[in-house]
């Protein structure tokens, strides 16, 4: 069955996700939506361009939409989407706030529509068997992971565009906090978030390096960092490093330099774990690439509506790992930690 795809947001996901469509038989797409021009591939060349979503939604009468716009954006137009009929890819995170985001899931549990969000370490081989082995260990854990980003030129305009809405923490921490949830399967209790402002090219009261610290119910401990700028070091940019009683799991050769390589964010290359005594290395050859990860989401989604897939615990996922790292924007910039509510 060919379904028709609408896809919101010309950016590097946008595009990404356009390609997954393009190079698959059963996607038609019938259009793009975004508020200016956009140098595209070649290959997308040819699909009309909207600069208004609900006329194109109107226009299209998609099946599927994928939304790749800015945060804030993302919570009305995939109601809207769903409203309109179509199943629904939206990037992380899925919303601004939790109430927004509560507001999405509801609108798909109301409308029957499959939702998905990006959280593309969930396709990835090398996570999945990071997931898998960190499991293996037995808890409680103790997660260190960080992104920082030495972004300039179009990188760095890009940073700050997502930083008019959206502070690093929550943007590329709604990932890695969600690696911790898989792995600790245990309710977060409490967040305390650190940040600091360090360029006047940012919005003032936002910031673009960030710390945060959560406390789960099991007793595991989470520290993630990200930065964004020119300013950033590269030194220790990558640490992705999980403890446990019995021992630890690490990407031991991640990214090496190039922080704001978009491929590098997702490479593992090899995993190491360490028992005492005992150390195990386990190469990673073949990995996927960023296009390749992006065509698996799509995949995903298609799938799920193929078959019918129950997708509430994926749902429930994605508002714990935002709520999470809303509690540490919160807590930045009220300077209190954040006791979090029972997630529904």
């Amino acid at each position: 069955m060919t379904r028709r795809v609408l896809v919101a947001g010309l950016g590097n996901m946008g595009v990404s996700h356009a390609l997954a469509h393009h190079a698959d038989p059963a996607s038609d797409i019938v259009g793009f939506v975004n508020r200016s021009p956009s140098a595209l591939p070649e290959a997308l060349a040819p699909y009309p361009l909207f600069t208004d979503f609900e006329a194109a939604l109107a226009e299209t009468r998609p099946d599927i939409v994928v939304i790749a716009t800015y945060s804030d954006s993302h919570a009305d137009y995939a109601c809207a989407a769903m409203r309109a009929g179509a199943h629904v890819f939206v990037e992380k995170p899925l919303a601004t706030t939790v109430a927004d985001a509560t507001r999405v899931v509801d609108c798909a549990k109301e409308t029957g529509r499959k939702l998905v969000v990006g959280y593309i370490l969930r396709h990835h081989p090398s996570w999945r068997r990071l997931i898998e082995e960190a499991r293996g260990l037995g808890g409680p854990y103790v997660f260190r992971l960080n992104l920082n980003q030495q972004s300039s030129g179009p990188t760095w305009e890009t940073h700050k565009a997502l930083m008019q809405t959206t502070s690093p923490i929550v943007d590329c921490g709604v990932h890695y906090v969600d690696v911790m949830c898989q792995i600790t399967d245990a309710r977060p209790l409490r967040v305390h978030g650190m940040g600091l402002r360090l360029s006047d090219e940012i919005p003032e009261g936002m910031y673009n390096y960030g710390q945060l610290q959560v406390i789960f119910e099991d007793g595991s401990v989470g520290w993630y960092e990200a930065g964004w700028g020119p300013m950033m070091s590269e030194t220790a940019s990558f640490v992705k490093d999980i403890v446990s009683p019995n021992g630890s799991v690490s990407i031991t050769q991640g990214n090496k330099g190039a922080s704001d390589d978009v491929d590098g964010h997702t490479k593992v290359g090899v995993i190491l774990v360490h028992r005492p005594g005992q150390d195990e290395t386990i190469e990673m050859p073949d990995e996927p690439g960023h296009q390749a990860l992006c065509d698996a989401e799509q995949a995903y989604l298609r799938r799920a509506i193929d078959e019918d897939i129950d997708l509430a615990r994926h749902m429930q996922d994605a508002l714990t790992s935002l709520r999470i790292c809303l509690a540490a924007d919160e807590s930045i910039r009220t300077g209190q930690p954040i006791a979090l509510e029972e997630t529904p």
